[in-house]
This record gives structure tokens, sequence and C-alpha cells, in this order.
């Protein structure tokens, strides 16, 4: 699981950074009881504790690591908001904060640490993303099991949309107890692409590349016969970072090995059934030589070890990148900004390009977004349920007619003109908010698939009918459906990562110096400080300083889940 540093509010995604916190007692006795089958009464025999609607109603406390991109209307705080209203008037259930932060500089997880280790107050119930802390949360002994609450109080549309990936509950999973229930997010939502500046092809009279060679041409051409005039030094052809990963969301440079046929920084099945970890893969070892190449040429940016995902995107934006690799999403943001910078700019998302063998290959993304874990004292967890049932039934599954069919709440993530006609995100009056942050679960509730559906229909021509297309229409840049269909055309070349288990022994104690000694040898070889033969050293030093043993806990792992 990884960390994203930023995204703007169209991604409405994938953010891996820490959503909401909340903690509640029901002891209602009023209200609908949930159908039997789906929710079956309490083992007391006495009425169904799960209820519709709550009342009196039901408190929920919650603490909030509040995303410092979400902005505010109103007058409203996360606190206090359209979304807590709807909460009590809708479920009866009454969302009380007791303390929030602005999630900077990991802000959210420094406090909950804090109060896990000082013996504070925990909340009942804690959705989190960032992958170690949640570990580490299970890890104390403060939640409890869950597997046998989602079984009996889970919605069959929330039950369907796990169902997709059963693999999301393994990083989970203690002694065969679900310990967390994972936080769906949306499919391929940052397996990624190639976006080009097509004015420039077409200025150069050049096609899209598809192979690397093909690749180098038209990145020699963007740099010494620029079409729009600018010198050799002011153009970076391929605009990519790897600051702190060569696996990440945009700017990513891991396609390049793809094309040889490794993914680093993950754990990829090998030729043998096994796993292997991909950056020690011998595939790796031409992909360093071509960046090396191509950072001599200066195609690539003579900073790229220095820049992280977001930095990537400003020579884009500027209008003196070429390409840059990225999600199906950004011609919607960053790259709608370009034209403010270089009029006639045009972006067009193309495959990535194959290596000398055919092979093309980039990450898969996770299916997951993050985990939400329920303290073991808290006393009526089915709360939770009514909430993220409602979220799953209504807002995930939305359909024409629906009580969420335009979006979640009007004048805030959508809005109509005088006749009726819906708005685009940046015509709603006091400006658009992406409300989907104020639910207790970050983003609501999603369907794994249903995003890329609905992209793929808009692509086709279909009418935009049910929520999702119609915020893919609305709220999306307008190259977003036609990219989808560009990256569905690649489907099978994606790279999973195949372990999500827990941090292994190894890993706790030696992966920090293990990731050290790889970037330091990567980033050498990249700028010339070391020859590509300091690969193999690499490798025979990683093995020997726990890699091998790592690499043993992850197939022990593996082996126990019957693949």
């Amino acid at each position: 699981m990884k960390a994203y540093t930023k995204k703007a509010w169209m991604l409405a995604s994938s953010l891996v950074l820490v959503s909401a916190l909340f903690a509640g007692c029901s002891g209602s006795k009023g209200g609908e009881a949930a159908d039997s089958a789906q929710n079956p009464p309490a083992a007391s025999g006495s009425e169904n504790a799960y209820k519709e609607k709550y009342d009196p109603p039901v408190t929920i406390t919650t603490v909030w690591g509040v995303d410092p991109e979400l902005k505010f209307k109103n007058g409203e705080t996360i606190e206090n908001n359209v979304a807590t209203k709807w909460a009590k008037d809708t479920l009866g259930i009454d969302i009380k904060s007791l303390w929030s932060v602005t999630d900077t500089n990991n802000a959210f997880a420094t406090k909950l640490r804090l109060a896990m280790s000082s013996g504070q107050e925990m909340p009942d119930v804690v959705t989190i993303g960032d992958a170690q802390l949640a570990q580490d949360l299970i890890d104390s002994g403060m939640f409890r099991e869950v597997g046998s609450l989602f079984d009996k109080y889970a919605s069959d549309t929330w039950k369907k949309a796990m169902e997709q990936d059963p693999n999301v509950w393994n990083p989970y999973i203690r002694d065969g107890q679900k310990m967390g229930i994972p936080v769906l997010d949306y499919a391929y939502n940052h397996d990624y692409l190639l976006w080009i500046r097509k004015d420039w092809l077409d200025k150069l009279g050049l096609a899209a590349p598809k192979t690397i060679d093909e690749l180098e041409k038209v990145m020699d051409a963007f740099k010494n016969k620029n079409p729009d005039g600018l010198k050799p030094d002011e153009v970076i052809p391929l605009s990519i970072g790897f600051k702190t990963t060569m696996n990440t969301w945009m700017g990513d440079p891991s396609w390049i090995f793809g094309a040889y046929g490794t993914i680093p920084q993950q754990w990829n099945k090998g030729q043998d059934g096994k796993l292997e970890y991909g950056s020690i893969n011998p595939a790796m070892k031409p992909g360093l030589q071509k960046l090396n190449e191509w950072f001599n040429k200066g195609y690539i940016p003579k900073e790229a070890a220095l820049w992280d995902e977001n930095k990537t995107s400003e020579p884009a934006v500027a209008g003196k990148a070429g390409i840059i690799p990225g999600p199906y999403w950004m011609s919607g943001w960053p790259l709608s900004d370009t034209v403010k910078n270089a009029k006639n700019a045009v972006w067009e998302p193309i495959p990535l390009p194959a290596g000398p063998d055919g092979k093309a290959g980039r990450h898969g993304t996770l299916f997951t977004n993050g985990v939400t874990l329920i303290n073991k004292d808290m006393k009526h967890p089915e709360a939770f349920f009514t909430y993220q049932n409602y979220m799953y039934d209504n807002l995930a599954d939305s359909k024409p007619g629906g009580v969420f069919e335009n979006g979640l709440f009007k004048g805030y993530d959508y809005d109509f003109d005088a006749s009726g006609k819906p708005l685009r995100y940046d015509q709603i009056p006091g400006g658009y908010v992406n409300s989907l942050r104020y639910l207790l679960v970050r983003d609501g509730a999603r369907i794994p698939d249903a995003q890329i559906k609905a992209l793929l229909n808009l692509a086709d021509g279909k009418e935009a009918t049910t929520r999702l297309e119609k915020e893919v229409k609305l709220n999306y840049g307008l190259e977003t459906p036609a990219a989808a269909k560009v990256l569905m055309s690649q489907e099978g070349i994606a790279y999973p990562n195949m372990y999500t288990g827990p941090t292994t022994a190894t890993m706790k104690s030696k992966l920090d110096y293990l990731n050290k000694i790889e970037n330091q040898t990567f980033n050498e070889i990249i700028y010339g400080k070391q020859g590509v033969e300091a690969f193999d050293k690499f490798v025979e030093q990683w093995k020997a300083s726990g890699g091998d043993q790592m690499t043993n806990e992850v197939n022990d792992w593996y082996s126990k889940l019957g693949k």
C-alpha cells in the first residue's frame, strides 16, 4: 500500500492518507430492523441491534485527519457540515468530533501514535491509509476481529464489491482472523499510460511511439527540434522522478523496467511460481542502463533523483515537457492547466511502449486504499454498518432515480443551472467542494470496477445516466474516457504487487537498510557515478543483508494462501 503525496479534487481516490475515525454506541430500540436474512438478529434472541435509522439517535464520535486540499463553504467545518447533518437526519447517527488535525507531514498518524502509546482514549473505529500504522494498531491488541461483524451486518452490495478481489483481506489477517475491513478503491486508478504533447508530434510530422526505440527518436526531436522554439536546455522530453520510489502514481519510471520484464520495488510472481522482489530481477540491468543513456542525453530531468510525483508535473504544466507517465485522469488535473502557459498545447494518452522483445509492463493498482479497525471494547459496532451499508447501496451503486443519482450534496459536488442542466464542477456557485471527504470513511464507498465501466461506457458514446457517468462527464478532464480506453487496451501488462501480507520480522529490522542501498545504487548507476555492473554487487549485498530471509518469509505467507 502506498501513500500518495497530493491529488486534486477529481481523484476522489485513491489517496491513501488518513481519513476519518469514529466511535459509537447504539442501545436504541427504535427504527427499522435490517432484513433478517442479510443481517441476522443478535445472539441474545431479542430484536436485531442493527437499525436502518436510530431513534433516539446513536452518537458516533470521530477524529479527523483533514486533507489540506479540502475546501469548506457556508461556514462549515469538518466537525459540522452538510454530511454530519445528513447522517443525523437520515440515519439517526449523531457524529461528534473528539479532535481534528490538518494532515500535513503525517500529523494525524503522529497524533494517533501518541494517543496509542500514552494511554489516551482511543476511538472505537479508525479508518487509516498508513500501512505500517495500521499493522501497529492491529498488533497493539486494542482492536477486535471484524470478519464476523462483516459477515453479519454488511449489505449484499458491499459484500459483492469485496468479492471482486478476496485478496484485499490478506494484509489484515492474523491467525486466520480478519482484523480489519479493507477500504475499497477503484480498480486501475493508479495504473498508468503515457501522456504526450500531440501538438508537438503533429508539428514534427511524427507518429506516437510504440517502442522504446521510437520513443528515443521522439524525445530527441522534442529536445533538439522543439516545435515551440524552446532551446534544448529548456526542454524535458520525459518528465519522471524517483526521489522516494521508482514505483508510484505520476512521473513514474517503473514502466521502463517493465519493457525489459520486471517492475521494481514490489513483489512479482517469478517463473518458478514463487514471489521475487522485482528490484533484483536481472531485467533491472538494461532498464538502469537505458535511464543512464537518457540522463546523459538530457531526455530526463537532471534533478530526477530529487523530484517527487508532484514536481514531475511542473514542467508539463509549464509547457516545457513532452511526455509524462501517469493515470488516465491526468487530463483533468494537472494537465488541463498547461494551456495557461502554452496555449496550443494538446495532450494525448498513448499506450506504454514495448521493449526490444516486445514486452511492456506497468504496476497494477491495488483494490484498496486503507483499512477500518474496530475497537475491541466497542459495544454496538452495528451503527458503523448502518452508515456504510447506506453508502454502498445508494452511493457506490447509485442508479437513475436514486437519492445520490447526481452526486452527494447539491451545491457542493454538483448543481444545476436555472434551466435544470447539470453544471460542470468549475461552474458550481460558491465553488466545488469534494464533500465525499466529509464522510466517515474517506470517499464514501467504492465498487472497484464501477468507475472504469462508467468511463468505457462514455468512451463508447453512451449517454451519462448513472451517478458515476455524470461525475466523469462533468468533473473529470474531457480526455478521461478516451484515456481509460487506451489504458484498458493494455490491461494484460499490469504487474500486481503479489505480497499484501503484514510486515514480516525481517522487513521490520532490515527493510530501511535494504531500501537505502537500493536507492543509492540505482541513483548512482543512472547518474553515471557507477557502471551498470554495480547492480550485480547490489543484488549480492541485498540478499546477504536480509533480502533472502525476507524472500523466504514472503513466500511462506504466499504458500499458505493456497494459490
